[in-house]
């Protein structure tokens, strides 16, 4: 019988073909013309960073002076797994018919919540997979929780315009989605609205939850939210946080 090999959790690394054999696969694009040379200046690239072993298994010629790699290594660096703390929303979550529930016991009004893409970014799939009644992967979204008016303003939407939505719905929460992150623009997008909601007088009114690929919950924090949600996250977590939240605040 074959026997496992025990994992060292303090000594974790890549696992390409065999445990602990570091292989790792990467990609990326250089600004020089495709050919030899460009495949030498990407190993030796790879090399730099620290792979051993660098390889390219595969490139292509993208056009005007650049090329495309996939390359393959060896990583030697380990890092100790159990000693990794994330901050993270720590609660226990519930389902979409006991947030129902909770509403119904403990706030005993409908709980409104706006949700928007922000600023220039027109990617909608983050807002409408907490949001939107079809939710995303076997998950409904807010529109369909009782209890819950959830008003989801789309894409390319302005913090004026979210936070006017916000005084006019009487909302207890905003979440917001940013997708774009190029050259941290989502950082000034949300570091902005958390502005102008404290200029008019609102931050200890609202529930303020944002999320996206790059949001952290400590990231989040920082940036004045409450919460931070990034992938993986469904629309019950989003909602768990925010009835909570409500009550604990006394926003009732």
């Amino acid at each position: 019988m074959k026997s496992v090999q025990k994992v060292d959790l303090t000594k974790i690394k890549p696992y390409g073909d065999t445990l602990n054999d570091g292989m790792v696969q990467m990609s990326f694009t250089l600004p020089v013309p495709y050919g030899d040379e460009a495949s030498e200046a990407a190993r030796q690239l790879a090399a730099k960073m620290g792979f051993d072993e660098p390889a390219v298994v595969y490139s292509k010629d993208l056009g005007v002076g650049y090329t495309y790699f996939v390359m393959y290594g060896k990583c030697s660096h380990t890092v100790d797994y159990t000693s990794i703390e994330v901050p993270k929303v720590s609660m226990e979550f519930m389902e979409r018919e006991e947030v129902e529930e909770y509403i119904a016991e403990n706030i005993k009004r409908d709980v409104v919540i706006v949700g928007a893409c922000t600023g220039t970014d027109a990617h909608t799939v983050g807002i409408d997979a907490i949001m939107n009644m079809k939710g995303f992967d076997g998950h409904f979204g807010l529109e369909r929780y009782k209890g819950i008016d959830a008003i989801n303003m789309g894409s390319q939407v302005s913090n004026e315009e979210l936070i006017a939505k916000a005084i006019e719905s009487k909302a207890d929460a905003i979440l917001v989605s940013q997708v774009v992150t190029q050259k941290d623009v989502h950082v000034a997008n949300l570091t902005e609205l958390v502005e102008m909601i404290e200029a008019e007088a609102l931050r200890d009114k609202l529930i303020l939850v944002c999320g996206g690929p790059r949001i952290s919950h400590d990231l989040a924090q920082e940036l004045g939210y409450d919460a931070g949600f990034g992938s993986g996250s469904y629309a019950n977590h989003v909602a768990s946080f925010v009835v909570k939240q409500i009550v604990e605040k006394n926003l009732i």
